[in-house]
């Protein structure tokens, strides 16, 4: 007699019974989250005093690179041995030199900072927590920029908070344009706000700020002025003092005490001197001295 005519209709064939079907049924464990590298990239020119605190509150990235303009000081051994990878490049623009690092990096993810930057511990904190979840929200973060300008934190003005987009998917944007000055980076798709400051240190010495910003003037008109823009009698009396009054009056920098008036001061004189060699440009005069070798 067959095994197979004594079972109950209702009883199941356990005697056929492969464990392997059931393979298929189970529930499976979901797979970790794959956290995703990280890379840290800096411009640098001279700052051999600064380019060292700034590697170091990058060190939770995987790695550092810090594209040196053939620095004349220690900027790149200082670099070096902070644990950066220094790569020696001359420089063309700004906005140039931070797309060439960007394209250095070993990740996709990168965070861009300039030598006069630091990563604050609250910020550390944010990028962290969005990287352990696999920077999955958002092609791009931006977060607020807070200066010190000769000891004091400004927290008011036009200078905070200054929200930058810093942290991005490089297959999703980048230092993209044809700005050299004042350059910044775009993304395709969703940006958001991370809590916490990047410290910026940007100035050592009032001279040092006047020399720099003069520079900046003269390479925003050059600009304007390839773009067709041309100064006028209105913007060069308009522009400074509305950049005056935005950020000393509606954006409370007098709460900031002498340094932001003084920074309220110094920012709109910066666009005065911007429309006039604007100006000049546009009449051809010489904004700059003439080579040493002519009178």
């Amino acid at each position: 007699m067959h095994t197979s005519s004594l079972r109950h209709p209702f009883v199941p064939a356990l005697l056929d019974f492969n464990p392997a079907s059931l393979s298929c049924h189970m529930p499976t464990a979901p797979l970790p989250l794959q956290r995703p590298g990280l890379s840290a990239c800096i411009i640098a020119f001279n700052e051999a005093d600064r380019i060292g605190d700034c590697v170091d509150s990058l060190s939770f990235c995987d790695e550092v690179i810090v594209v040196d303009s053939f620095s004349t000081d220690a900027t790149a051994a200082v670099a070096q041995a902070a644990g950066a990878r220094v790569i020696q490049r001359p420089f063309k623009g700004f906005r140039e030199q931070k797309d060439f690092a960007v394209r250095q990096a070993a990740n996709d993810w990168v965070l861009c900072l300039d030598a006069d930057e630091r990563v604050s511990p609250r910020l550390r904190v944010a990028i962290e927590a969005e990287r352990d979840a696999g920077f999955t929200r958002v092609a791009g973060y931006r977060f607020a920029r807070l200066s010190e300008y000769f000891g004091r934190l400004l927290r008011h003005g036009n200078t905070y908070p200054d929200r930058v987009l810093r942290l991005f998917d490089r297959r999703r944007g980048g230092w993209r344009g044809n700005r050299e000055i004042h350059e910044a980076v775009s993304v395709d798709g969703k940006t958001v706000t991370l809590p916490g400051d990047l410290l910026h240190y940007q100035y050592r010495s009032f001279d040092q700020q006047l020399v720099k910003l003069q520079r900046y003037a003269k390479m925003m008109a050059e600009h304007e002025f390839a773009h067709g823009k041309r100064a006028s009698l209105p913007k060069l009396v308009l522009s400074p003092a509305w950049r005056f009054w935005r950020g000393y009056v509606l954006r409370l920098g007098f709460m900031d005490g002498w340094p932001g008036l003084v920074e309220a001061y110094v920012s709109a004189n910066y666009a005065r001197q911007k429309v006039i060699m604007l100006w000049m440009l546009e009449t051809g005069l010489a904004v700059t001295d003439p080579p040493s070798d002519q009178p």
